[in-house]
């Protein structure tokens, strides 16, 4: 829209408070803040939602692969077949043994449950996931046969463990006696203790080496399932619909959807429903901007029309209008960006401080599952957003436009 000299310079003293107009201008600076807020808000929460659901993704799918073929009962006698058979697989680019079973942990006389997972030693060495947060030790002291474990740090909160203690491990599947099942008890040296950032594993991961896992469990030369990644996790579906056909009867393929189905699903109608609630408040904001117009257009009914027996045109009032309406909303996108992108820089600290003010813990990872407030900013929705909040504001604009171009100079200058 191109306002030529004089459209500018009255727009430019239509966004200046003049006299007697304080209470228009107050309204207008409202009408920005409100709008300021809502694009703040909508950002924010947008790019937490993006976060929550990117965190939980890297740590599930850096865990659990994009895939498992398990076997039935747990168990996978032939997996070296079927190991040979998943790497050949068009699409997937790595394929590894994996032990997971739940059992208890047990240090001076504390007993939690854990889950045991069984991983080669060169997967647990490079693992992006465990290694992201080393608290005590290192990995490389976990070689096959040397009783030697890694566990989480809630775990090790929980149970009192430190570097270097003993942690037994109780197999309730243990040896048949004349008296009954005697439970395996094993003892490991602690060698590392790791967070995931992900509480629910982190209070419950035990692990160490496949070879040492077949001991404990007694499962001789089996596991229970190969973990599986794939060249694109959203495709994996259809990337391993071929390695289903041929383990059909001896496994079965569960990709990482399917596995934590509720809980990406949950995620996905909370992030809608959260970006149509706080779209409300935009439009809100919006009729600020609206009523603040009317009261500009009615407080400044003498001076337009004036500017109509001066030649002023009926476009060009409307321009003028509609620029002053579309400035305010476009300074509270622009100063609803900076907020929004500040608050993301300094979210956990904003949060740490209403903690610490409040006596209130808003962050508890046994709710959140994270251990920290994530964020992942969207370009495209950001760039939404501000569409959104300058059309809402173009909008606005219309009908005090249109007012301001249809008044009549022979009624309004009658009695002057």
């Amino acid at each position: 829209m191109i306002l030529s000299r004089y459209e500018r310079m009255i727009a430019r003293r239509y966004l200046l408070p003049g006299k007697g107009e304080g209470f228009i201008f107050l309204v207008a600076g409202i009408s920005l803040a409100a709008v300021m807020l809502g694009v703040a808000a909508l950002i924010i929460v947008m790019s937490v939602m993006n976060g929550f659901r990117a965190e939980l993704f890297d740590k599930i799918v850096g865990l659990n692969g994009h895939a498992v073929v398990q076997g039935y009962g747990g168990r996978l006698p032939d997996w070296r077949a079927v190991l040979k058979e998943a790497k050949a697989t068009p699409g997937v680019t790595s394929a590894t043994p994996l032990i997971d079973q739940p059992l208890l942990g047990s240090f001076d006389g504390r007993v939690e449950a854990v889950l045991v997972r069984g991983m080669t030693v060169n997967d647990i060495r490079t693992n992006s996931t465990l290694k992201a947060k080393v608290l005590a030790g290192n990995f490389d002291d976990l070689v096959p046969n040397g009783s030697k474990i890694a566990i989480g740090s809630r775990l090790a909160e929980n149970l009192g463990v430190q570097l270097g203690d003993s942690l037994t491990i109780i197999n309730p599947a243990g040896r048949s006696t004349p008296f009954g099942t005697v439970p395996r008890q094993v003892a490991y040296q602690v060698a590392v203790i790791f967070e995931v950032g992900v509480y629910d594993y982190d209070k419950a991961f035990v692990v160490m080496p496949m070879e040492d896992a077949q001991t404990l469990l007694m499962l001789g030369d089996v596991v229970g399932m190969i973990e599986v990644e794939t060249v694109d996790a959203d495709q994996v579906g259809a990337i391993l619909q071929p390695l289903a056909g041929k383990v059909a009867g001896r496994a079965v393929v569960t990709d990482w959807r399917q596995m934590n189905a509720s809980l990406f699903e949950a995620l996905a109608v909370e992030r809608v429903a959260m970006f149509v609630v706080l779209s409300i408040i935009v439009l809100v904001a919006v009729f600020n901007i609206l009523s603040s117009l009317i009261m500009l257009v009615r407080a400044k009914t003498r001076d337009i029309a004036i500017l109509r027996t001066m030649g002023a045109s009926r476009v060009g009032l409307v321009k003028i209008f509609m620029t002053v309406g579309v400035t305010i909303g476009s300074l509270g996108m622009a100063a609803g960006m900076v907020l929004g992108f500040t608050f993301l820089f300094f979210r956990q600290s904003v949060v740490n401080g209403i903690q610490f003010v409040t006596g209130q813990n808003l962050w508890d990872p046994s709710i959140r599952f994270l251990t920290e407030l994530p964020a992942k900013p969207d370009p495209v929705e950001i760039v939404t957003i501000c569409l959104m909040a300058l059309i809402f504001s173009f909008l606005a604009t219309l009908y005090p436009a249109f007012k301001a171009a249809n008044t009549d100079p022979v009624q309004v200058l009658r009695y002057e």
